[in-house]
């Protein structure tokens, strides 16, 4: 009898607690927004993007407000050292999304480069539009060809950063060094500000066109933008292959008259691991079912056709949800 009583007691006590749960006296796990385990809950999307004169800034604004009109998830876009600063933002969790460049993602998760560390948490939502690399300069500098940069006064990008990684990559095609200019890091804005007060020659500027800085640049001087010859094209894609052949259009900015060949990256969005399937897929389709309401140039290359092209990363559970149910699969 004593052990009936006892067994009926521990059942007692075992059917308090299960309803005890059942009430909301668990141990905190509902902090989970998905189906994942661990998966962080979220009230807010923070959008890394990078420095105001750039591309990232106003386009992760249109997004944060598409985002929050969608989702109903407060977001907003933040300004910050742009694609190396952002993947490192991810890794430590300080942010919900980022904008980055498909190669700066590659070097991340793979801990190459500039990484001294995999960003292993580190997942694609999309690729959105190529990313020019400008090399800006005025008609009366007399640079005419990238060779000429040679004991220029040049800004290269601010350290750490994508377009660094761009400048030095070029000039190594060819034949040149930063060692082989007076090289500065400096931001877009302080970039064409140089420019303009003469205190540098030329500027390399890796962003989707038209670029605000540039814009500004051109209000006020004679720009040009430095070409780069298709032999040197193909030299660079067949070393570096996520570079692609692109062009600043006739027109892009005040007085460039001619179209200017140069090469690109991909921009693109990446996220956490850690947010869950739900959340992302909400994300990744109020961006693509609404790119109708993308104020930015850039708004009309945003596609869901095209949105894993050049991906380089792990794609999100939750953004390889709606691309299935469109259709589009990650080559």
């Amino acid at each position: 009898m004593k052990k009936r009583s006892l067994f009926l007691g521990t059942a007692l006590l075992l059917a308090l607690s299960m309803i005890l749960a059942a009430c909301g006296g668990g141990s905190g796990d509902d902090s989970s927004s998905g189906d994942g385990e661990g998966e962080e809950k979220v009230d807010f999307i923070g959008i890394a993007t990078g420095g105001t004169g750039g591309t990232y800034y106003p386009l992760g604004g249109t997004l944060a407000k598409i985002i929050q009109d969608e989702t109903g998830i407060k977001s907003t876009a933040e300004t910050s050292g742009a694609s190396a600063e952002n993947m490192a933002a991810i890794k430590e969790g300080d942010i919900e999304i980022a904008f980055t460049q498909t190669d700066i993602a590659s070097y991340a998760a793979d801990g190459e480069q500039m990484f001294k560390e995999k960003v292993e948490n580190a997942r694609g939502i999309a690729t959105l539009y190529p990313e020019t690399i400008q090399i800006v300069t005025t008609k009366d500098a007399g640079i005419k060809s990238v060779e000429d940069l040679k004991g220029k006064v040049v800004s290269v990008g601010e350290a750490g950063s994508g377009t660094l990684l761009n400048a030095e990559q070029i000039l190594e095609v060819h034949g040149l060094t930063t060692e082989d200019l007076e090289a500065r890091n400096l931001s877009f804005d302080d970039s064409t500000t140089g420019i303009q007060d003469g205190t540098i020659d030329a500027a390399f500027i890796t962003s989707g066109t038209p670029t605000g800085a540039v814009e500004g640049l051109a209000a006020t001087e004679d720009i040009a933008i430095v070409p780069i010859e298709q032999a040197k094209i193909d030299e660079l894609i067949e070393k570096y292959p996520y570079y692609a052949k692109d062009e600043v259009p006739a027109g892009t900015y005040s007085k460039v008259d001619e179209a200017v060949t140069t090469v690109a990256v991909l921009a693109m969005l990446v996220t956490s691991e850690d947010i869950s399937e739900d959340v992302i897929y909400d994300v990744t389709k109020a961006i693509f079912e609404n790119t109708d309401k993308i104020t930015h140039a850039k708004g009309e290359l945003i596609k869901a056709e095209s949105a894993l092209e050049g991906m380089g990363i792990e794609l999100h559970p939750g953004a390889k949800k709606y691309f299935d149910e469109k259709g589009v699969s990650q080559e």
